[in-house]
């Protein structure tokens, strides 16, 4: 949605940039949009210091960008190295347990995105306590341990004061409440690129919970 309004916006106000690059800076706009909000804090402060001088740092990040090109095409015969042994060519993907580690170790809010306690869903979406608690025992909610015993719950899950129907069979396929709700909401190649937690917005249940299944 980013690149195209971007993409129109240079159109209209007469940016003269070929077709090839045009593409390429609504692209590149819309991928920055799709990351901020999911650095960490400080990160995010430091880039917003900088504000005077992104021109300068979008400058080097193209040039980096463009020497690392180079430097993986001039490697690409020893990238069989890092190729997976079944013999498939593509490279090996970090284990589950490998990536549940490394957001055990990360702050919620860097990563998940809002979420809240049980008061606030109370107050706010009228959500009753014993039925959010209900919830939870029964692996249909995503709660995320915050702390020692507290529990927060992201609030993109909910429709209506509801869960999203297929959260429970993501649950039941990836275990960790962690791991499960990082992969809910990243683009995944198995569906064509789509956010899960989008489809199962949109009743596309099946194929999401089938994906989750072979993932885990």
């Amino acid at each position: 949605m980013v690149a195209e309004a971007v993409q129109q916006a240079l159109k209209r106000h007469g940016v003269l940039l070929d077709a090839e690059a045009l593409i390429s800076a609504s692209a590149i706009a819309g991928s920055v949009a799709a990351a901020l909000p999911f650095l960490p804090r400080a990160q995010r402060l430091a880039i917003n210091s900088a504000r005077g001088e992104w021109p300068v740092l979008a400058s080097e990040f193209f040039r980096a960008m463009t020497d690392k090109v180079d430097q993986a095409d001039s490697a690409g015969a020893d990238s069989a190295d890092e190729a997976r042994a079944d013999g498939t060519g593509k490279p090996a993907s970090r284990s589950v347990p490998e990536q549940a580690s490394d957001l055990q170790s990360m702050l919620i809010e860097d990563w998940a995105g809002e979420v809240a306690g049980s008061t606030y869903l109370e107050e706010k979406f009228r959500i009753p306590r014993s039925t959010l608690h209900r919830w939870q025992r029964r692996g249909e909610v995503v709660a995320l341990r915050k702390g020692g015993r507290k529990h927060v719950f992201p609030v993109a899950q909910f429709i209506d004061g509801r869960p999203v129907p297929g959260i429970s069979e993501v649950l039941t396929a990836i275990t960790n409440p962690r791991l499960a709700w990082f992969w809910l909401t990243r683009p995944c190649a198995e569906l064509g690129g789509r956010i899960p937690l989008e489809m199962l917005r949109e009743d596309m249940i099946e194929d999401v919970v089938g994906v989750a299944r072979t993932l885990s």
